[in-house]
């Protein structure tokens, strides 16, 4: 009897040791398994992610091209024309002023005051010309699109006025700036460093600066001088 009971306690000690392995095993996969379902939820819910926003996953590399490149603003030196004076004007690039060649053509006969007029005129017709092919290419406009007259100024106006035939602070800002940029660039309208314009009324001849911060920001109010 004692060697019966003693078999008996023997087999439940070894039933209760392989019970208590099992329940170990299974806590010891139930953390892995754990953690690979929240691996799984995790990457379906990339999945979605990248479907929704419209991304198509793929192993293979893409090549998508070189950044876009800037506009040059700039052009190679044009070819001199046969007959015409020779010069620069500014038209709008990349939000800033740029010097372009032009040849411009005045009537002639003229000489002195009435010559320098005629010039003025000249150059205010050129920038008004639409920009050619290469220069568009290149990023050039002008914002100068209306006709305008420029005169002689009058008596008692500052030396080497001239006279628009509008206002010129009623010019859009850009347009202003290519005028007295332009103007400064040729130098029979400059004077001390300004460019002094009047319009077609009583209102006083201004003088006006083109400086690097004219060039860098025509859309801004023009700087000006005191008489």
């Amino acid at each position: 009897m004692a060697d019966a009971a003693a078999r008996t306690d023997r087999r439940r000690a070894a039933g209760l040791r392989a019970a208590g392995l099992r329940l170990a095993g299974r806590r010891a996969a139930g953390p892995r398994t754990g953690r690979g379902r929240r691996a799984l939820a995790s990457a379906a819910v990339l999945a979605a992610l990248t479907a929704g926003c419209g991304i198509r996953t793929t192993s293979v590399p893409v090549d998508a091209g070189g950044a876009p490149s800037r506009v040059p603003c700039s052009l190679p030196e044009a070819a001199p024309q046969d007959a015409g004076v020779p010069t620069r004007v500014y038209l709008v690039c990349a939000s800033g002023l740029e010097p372009v060649s032009r040849t411009v053509r005045p009537e002639g006969g003229a000489s002195g005051e009435d010559a320098r007029v005629e010039t003025a005129q000249a150059l205010l017709d050129a920038l008004r010309e639409r920009p050619s092919e290469r220069e568009r290419q290149a990023g050039f406009t002008t914002y100068l699109d209306e006709p305008l007259k420029v005169a002689a100024g009058r008596a008692g106006d500052p030396e080497g006025s001239l006279r628009l035939s509008r206002q010129p602070e009623d010019l859009p800002p850009a347009a202003l700036a290519q005028i007295v940029c332009t103007y400064g660039e040729w130098g029979a309208a400059s004077v001390r460093g300004t460019v002094p314009l009047g319009g077609p009324g009583d209102y006083p001849v201004r003088r006006y600066v083109c400086d690097a911060s004219v060039k860098a920001r025509p859309e801004s109010p023009l700087p000006t001088r005191a008489p």
